[in-house]
């Protein structure tokens, strides 16, 4: 590989249960999500929290040595606001939200919702991991120092869920049976995941068993 992929997390998601005074005469949590940094083959970032993170996410890619132009693909894993929120500062990039995948006004058709992957670089590939959402996504990259690592957004909440699942349920699921499978899937063959509101974590087999386990259960 030319130029090995790297992955590098610009910002350490995070979330809370814990329901906090009105604002606006409604109760609130608090969230953002994990925004993440590959360079290589291409220059991708990966889940652009929300608009009030614009100067964190420009002072991430200046200490980077790279400005939105350098940026070859915005992906969001999903749709919601914390994923979303700074995508427009990428506009010379190709970008994919969920299932979506367009430029300007070209809106390119590829058969997520058959389960095929899309391949953006050499050795980095945006899979369908529906879930969370309909029509979530995850992105695969090979690298040479930490194996194949994978973005999976809010498929994982953290590292925790895998044996407290009821945190990942807890924090909303279209489809639950869905998500387990991809949960499963995406454990199956990583080395590192990069949940939505978590630090990246190594996949045990432990890990692996749990989620097939947990899977096996959901479909009895």
């Amino acid at each position: 590989m030319a130029n090995p992929n790297r992955v590098k997390v610009l910002h350490t998601g995070y979330s809370s249960t814990i329901i906090e005074e009105k604002d606006e005469n409604l109760p609130f949590v608090r969230a953002n999500c994990s925004c993440v940094l590959v360079t290589g083959s291409k220059n991708i970032i990966v889940d652009t929290m929300t608009p009030w993170d614009t100067n964190l996410i420009l002072l991430s890619l200046e200490a980077n040595g790279l400005t939105p132009d350098d940026i070859n693909y915005v992906i969001s894993t999903h749709g919601h606001s914390d994923h979303t929120g700074n995508n427009n500062l990428f506009l010379k990039a190709k970008h994919i939200v969920g299932y979506c995948i367009s430029v300007k006004d070209k809106y390119f058709l590829h058969p997520f919702d058959k389960g095929l992957p899309f391949e953006i670089g050499e050795g980095i590939t945006v899979i369908p991991t529906p879930g969370h959402t309909a029509d979530d996504v995850s992105v695969v990259i090979k690298t040479e120092d930490m194996g194949t690592v994978v973005i999976a957004g809010d498929i994982f909440e953290r590292e925790e869920d895998i044996e407290q699942p009821e945190i990942w349920r807890s924090c909303g699921s279209v489809n639950p049976e869905q998500q387990e499978n991809s949960r499963a899937l995406i454990a199956n063959f990583a080395d590192y995941i990069v949940p939505g509101h978590g630090p990246i974590f190594k996949v045990t087999d432990a890990m692996k068993k749990k989620l097939s386990e947990n899977l096996s259960s959901c479909n009895q």
